[in-house]
């Protein structure tokens, strides 16, 4: 790993680390330009890769160093922090859902969750992706803050693990935004705008969690399962309904075999 990212702050690495998965969310969104439609199938078989993803990355990357960190750090028994941590997760992003306004694809209008408002519909589906971007940045920021701390299971291989995974993910996340946006009669260029607009909020949460964990060490078992409990609301609230529900059951759940495998790896092989 190169020496100059090594020696920087934790905080400018998790910024760091989250403009690039930023950046492949707008890479993904810029094939707008290219595609016109995007076919349901292939739709359904990226968003269950970005379940597998999630999944993955939420046990091998938060979890289980979060119960390693507990055993480590002492006091409580090493499952409290990591039970506790996962529940508030949930909480913090189905209170999320149930005060921000957003619409999930190929639902009505009127459908739309959250408190009442006037937006157009096409800024509450994008809010809808933006959402479940907050806990993949949280994420990342947490597992770079963590290294910080020089424990056995919190390394910067295995948090650059996690931000590769996430990005990998963000590219069909960013066209699966982009593309369907071209159906509700926006130009290209507004398409790849709010497409990759919904991955703004991933830098701004790595920092805070990154900075969080960095001033409260006995935090960090808690911090990272948090992550872990945030992701896994997103993943069985909103992408494993939407990736199934057009009947492409198999394609889907193929796609999230794969996307498992991937971050598995990546985090076993780098971390």
């Amino acid at each position: 790993m190169a020496d100059w990212f090594t020696g920087l702050n934790p905080i400018l690495q998790a910024l760091l680390a989250t403009l690039f998965t930023w950046g492949v969310t707008a890479l993904g969104a810029a094939q707008v330009f290219f595609f016109k439609t995007i076919n349901r199938k292939v739709l359904d078989a990226m968003l269950g890769f970005a379940v597998g993803v999630m999944i993955a990355a939420s046990f091998w990357s938060l979890l289980a160093p979060a119960i390693e960190m507990s055993e480590i750090l002492g006091g409580l028994p090493s499952w409290i922090p990591a039970v506790v941590g996962f529940l508030l997760g949930g909480i913090f992003l189905r209170g999320i859902d149930l005060v921000l306004p957003h619409l999930h694809a190929d639902m009505p209008t009127e459908d739309a969750e959250g408190i009442q408002t006037s937006w157009r519909r096409s800024i509450l589906l994008v809010m809808a992706i933006t959402l479940h971007n907050i806990p993949e940045g949280l994420a990342v920021g947490v597992a770079f803050g963590a290294v910080a701390f020089n424990l056995p299971s919190a390394t910067l291989a295995g948090a650059v693990a996690l931000a590769i995974g996430i990005g990998i993910q963000n590219f069909p996340e960013g066209a699966a935004v982009s593309i369907p946006l071209r159906r509700e009669g926006l130009s290209r260029e507004k398409c790849f705008r709010y497409g990759q607009l919904s991955g703004i909020v991933e830098p701004i949460a790595g920092v805070l969690g990154a900075a969080a964990v960095l001033r409260m060490r006995p935090i960090l078992p808690y911090a990272l399962s948090f992550a872990a409990g945030a992701m896994i609301f997103v993943v069985v609230e909103e992408l494993i309904p939407e990736s199934q529900s057009d009947k492409n059951n198999d394609i889907a759940t193929m796609g999230t075999m794969i996307g498992f495998a991937v971050m598995m790896m990546l985090d076993v092989a780098l971390g």
